[in-house]
């Protein structure tokens, strides 16, 4: 009863079904078909003129997205918790060749206005400081929890006065929809750029870069291509996007994930660390909790030493949920 990651969910039928019939001869790179298809379905589900393109992970989508906003000396302001942080192996200095990450705090994993100046009010506007010149939040966050609009519209007014740019890391932006139950350019607000998460919601091997202004689009196309993720059979990549927004497949799998993260967390009561809001749960577990766990068939990962985390799935199966939730609630 698998809950390490939704990374490691099936591929959904219908994604794989997509990938089939995109297996016919077809121009190469970004200029088949499927992938020239790409701005107007990301365009209608935003309700404006946007610019998608693909690649392969959602590293490379934080990564390239930013490098078209942040130049070598500058600065990204994310929280200190946030993926690009954590868990991209020092990727952004990488794709922004050089550029600093300064690390801001808020509860829940979320950067709030507040934050924001506490990190940014005390850097010099002169050459011996690094300048931020853009901010990255996740939505949904990594501990799970969302941003409301409100929420989006008061960062962005600090965001926006101080002339930055407004990336958002949505590997889980379809949870957040799920849950916010508002539409998705409301759950984007007024961000620049926003990484589309696929793979985590049933996808094989293809995230969306959505640019807001699709000037930074036309910079990201040389960049990707820089950075050895224009692959040549791109169609295979434009299919699967393609297929989970059709007919609202990537809410339909997103909701199921989910529901089966509620049904988990509300066997959790005190235990929870984090509202759960979206398809993970946080819970305070001994040692000797997560051995029980453990033996009982689950798999999870540590969340340091006194915690754990469950992360629910399209494919999770309502009895794991239930039976986890069980096992929960009788520690």
């Amino acid at each position: 009863m698998q809950f390490l990651s939704d990374n490691a969910a099936a591929v959904h039928p219908d994604i794989w079904r997509a990938m089939r019939d995109a297996d016919n001869s077809d121009t190469p790179y970004d200029t088949d078909r499927l992938s020239r298809e790409l701005d107007d379905a990301f365009s209608a589900l935003f309700g404006r003129e946007v610019a998608a393109i693909w690649v392969a992970t959602g590293t490379a989508a934080n990564c390239l997205a930013l490098s078209t906003m942040v130049q070598p000396h500058g600065a990204v302001l994310c929280h200190r918790e946030a993926h690009i942080e954590m868990d991209e192996g020092g990727a952004p200095g990488f794709f922004l060749h050089g550029a600093k990450l300064i690390l801001a705090d808020g509860d829940n994993a979320k950067i709030t206005p507040e934050t924001l100046r506490a990190a940014l009010d005390p850097i010099r506007d002169d050459v011996h400081q690094v300048q931020p010149h853009a901010v990255s939040i996740t939505q949904a966050s990594e501990y799970g929890c969302c941003y409301r609009p409100g929420e989006l519209a008061r960062l962005d007014m600090e965001i926006s006065s101080r002339g930055l740019r407004f990336h958002m890391d949505g590997a889980r932006f379809a949870n957040a929809v799920a849950f916010l139950l508002r539409p998705a350019a409301e759950v984007a607000g007024p961000v620049d750029a926003l990484s589309f998460g696929c793979v985590k919601n049933g996808g094989m091997s293809a995230e969306a870069i959505v640019f807001f202004d699709p000037e930074l689009a036309d910079l990201a196309r040389f960049r990707r291509k820089r950075a050895g993720h224009l692959q040549s059979k791109g169609r295979f990549m434009a299919a699967q996007l393609l297929a989970m927004l059709d007919g609202d497949l990537w809410l339909h799998n997103a909701a199921a994930a989910n529901a089966a993260a509620a049904e988990i967390g509300s066997a959790a009561k005190e235990r929870l660390l984090h509202p759960v809001e979206a398809n993970e749960v946080f819970l305070k577990c001994s040692t000797a909790e997560r051995q029980a766990l453990r033996a009982q068939g689950f798999g999870f990962y540590d969340w340091g030493m006194d915690a754990a985390r469950f992360v629910a799935a399209w494919d999770t199966r309502e009895e794991d949920a239930l039976a986890l939730a069980r096992a929960i609630a009788s520690l």
